[in-house]
Parts: structure tokens; sequence; C-alpha cells
């Protein structure tokens, strides 16, 4: 398949996707992570024992209440913290402390003001070394493929908040890291485009067969995009369940509505809210 992110083909191909064969060895591996913060008898425990493997080309959601350390984890993964201890292995080899080797997007948009939309989508190959003519040759159908066709030239002002993390996202993709990290993307949306944005990450993930870690505090968002569904304990944070999500893709709006939708938001909300979960059969499909 031609990579998605070459000059010459700038515009990917669907890649076929089966979420519920585990065909590769994990691409992301936590390992026993703890991360204390301070010393003595002010430190904080923010998030504890934490082992996870995810696999290549999954979007895994990480939900849990205020204060778990979602955040915390994921700077720990990004390399903007070592973890106190543990480790965080990547194809296998160990990144732990090493920032630039994932990519990372924050709930905020970070666009540049004073660059125009597509000099802000591009950001990342020209600090990759691409001359900004060539960079922005092969964004612009990109952009034109994944709904901010007409904006290339506008400034970040001009755009409304679903456009402002369209041009975000994309920039985030065409960083050419295998594994991606979003941190909220979609809190500060409403309802509608909310929505909307979901389908469309949905699409930029089958089209460019990344590795997706999504923390989000919307059980419904972890839904409807996630193979699977990493739920942390109250601080510190540990892994108190990882639920398959037994729903077929691709997804389409309908299933929200369906009964194992349902099922799998009422076993999270369980979790979450420290009820104990009713005991139900393994579903078709479950991991």
């Amino acid at each position: 398949m031609p990579d998605p992110r070459r000059p010459h083909d700038p515009t990917p191909e669907p890649r076929a996707h089966h979420a519920s064969t585990a065909a590769t060895d994990a691409k992301l591996s936590l390992r026993d992570v703890t991360h204390v913060f301070g010393s003595g008898t002010g430190a904080i425990t923010a998030v504890e024992d934490i082992a996870i493997d995810i696999r290549a080309r999954s979007l895994v959601s990480v939900i849990g209440r205020s204060g778990c350390g979602k955040t915390t984890l994921f700077n720990i993964v990004a390399g903007l913290l070592r973890p106190t201890r543990g480790r965080v292995l990547l194809d296998g080899a160990d990144i732990g402390g090493r920032a630039g080797l994932v990519s990372y997007m924050l709930q905020k948009d970070l666009l540049l003001p004073w660059r125009t939309v597509v000099d802000n989508v591009v950001l990342g190959l020209e600090l990759g070394g691409m001359r900004m003519a060539e960079a922005r040759a092969h964004a612009r159908p990109l952009m034109r493929r994944y709904g901010l066709g007409g904006f290339e030239d506008q400034y970040p002002a001009a755009l409304s908040g679903g456009m402002r993390q369209r041009a975000a996202l994309l920039r985030t993709l065409l960083c050419d890291r295998d594994v991606i990290l979003l941190d909220e993307p979609f809190g500060a949306l409403d309802a509608q485009t909310r929505f909307s944005m979901q389908e469309w990450l949905l699409d930029l993930w089958q089209d460019f067969g990344r590795t997706i870690v999504l923390v989000t505090h919307d059980v419904d968002e972890a839904v409807f995009l996630s193979d699977e569904i990493v739920v942390l304990s109250p601080r510190p944070g540990r892994v108190r369940a990882r639920l398959p999500v037994p729903l077929p893709r691709p997804r389409a709006r309908a299933i929200v509505t369906s009964a194992e939708f349902a099922r799998t938001k009422e076993r999270c909300l369980d979790l979450l809210f420290d009820a104990e979960p009713a005991a139900s059969p393994e579903p078709a499909g479950a991991r």
C-alpha cells in the first residue's frame, strides 16, 4: 500500500482493519508503570502498576473519573514524564523519558494564529525537514479529502471549533508517528459537532492505519470509537478493567441505539462509579 504521507501519492487508500484478530504483537506496552509526585509525607501516587498491551492499528479509549491519572499516563507515554518505576515499550523498545516518538494532541487545538491553516497542518512536516513548498503540495489534497478544502489559505480565526480540531488532528497525523495519543480532543465541542468529529476520526483512522489511544470523559464516545476500553480506578489510577467492545466495524451512527452498545456503556458506568457490574456472558468476538 502506498504511504499516505508521500508527496507523490498524498491521498491514502482505505486499509482493512480487523480488530478482533491478534495478527501482530503489541505496538505499545506499559509494564507496571507507576508515577509518584513529590516525596515523603507529601508524596502523591498518580498512577500505580499500570500494565497494558495495545495492538497495532487498534483504537483504545482510556476512561476514569477526574483525577485518576489519565493525563499523567499520557505524559509518561509521550516521554514528557519519566515513570517512577515501570517501562513504556514501543515495538518492544523502551522509550521511557524519550519525547517525540509518539504523536500527542491535547484538547486545545494549539493552532498558531499567525500561520494559515495549511501552514499549521504542515508544521510537523516542516519541523521534520520537508521544504515548505513540498509540504504544502502534499497537504492540500489531504485537506480537501478530509473536509478542510477551501480553508487552506484562511487563518485559524476563520474556522469553527470543529474545523480547528480537524486541522489539528490532520497536523498530528502528518507527524509520521505510528502511535497517536488524543487527550479529550472533542471535549470542548457541542454534541452534534462532537458526533460528526467522531465519525470523521474513524475515517482517518481506517485510512491511515495508525494506533490511537484516546482519553475521554464521554462513555458514549469511548464505546462508539473503540476496539477496547481501559477503565482506571480513582487515584491512584490502576487498571480496573479492560472491556472489549463487541460492535462491528465500520461503525454506523445507528449503532448507538443497539442493545450491545447499551450493555457495554452500562458496564463502563458501573465500573466508573464503583458498582459491581452484573455478570454477563462473554460477547461474541471479545478478545
